[in-house]
């Protein structure tokens, strides 16, 4: 049994129709649209907002802001996963090593981006009013090389 042109051509617009519905919609975000939440942890001190995914959520992509004020550091850490760091405005300072050492970090000024493979120990600090974006592949972690005792 063969299905006239006709038939097989809705039966095609159905399938894309299904296939349109079941997509993810777009997320757009601007800093000033974005839903800003107090950071925690190793955050403290900051304001972070999840653009898209979930962090915790392993094997998923997921992205998020974090505003920092001037002077604001991240002391030494690491992280299990790469971590994509995109500067949207202000600087970022950044410095690779077990010891935070402003006069060996580098500026990453607006535009500017880093992806710090895992495992590696490194270290950050705001110059001036900063906002970055964080992304990955989950789930994201952070381990302080010198944790509080």
């Amino acid at each position: 049994m063969s299905l006239s042109r006709p038939i097989l051509t809705g039966l095609a617009f159905l399938a894309l129709c299904a296939t349109a519905a079941a997509a993810p919609a777009p997320v757009i975000v601007t800093v000033q649209t974005a839903k800003w939440q107090p950071g925690t942890g190793a955050f403290k001190g900051t304001e972070v907002a999840t653009v898209v995914g979930d962090p915790a959520k392993a094997g998923a992509y997921y992205s998020y802001l974090v505003k920092m004020p001037n002077g604001l550091s991240i002391p030494p850490h690491f992280h299990g996963m790469t971590e994509n760091v995109n500067v949207i405005s202000g600087t970022l300072m950044v410095g690779l090593g077990d010891t935070m050492n402003v006069a060996k970090m580098m500026a990453l000024p607006t535009g500017g981006i880093a992806s710090i493979p895992a495992g590696v120990h490194h270290y950050a600090m705001a110059k001036g009013p900063t906002i970055i974006e964080i992304s990955g592949i989950g789930p994201d972690s952070l381990t302080p090389v010198h944790p509080a005792t």
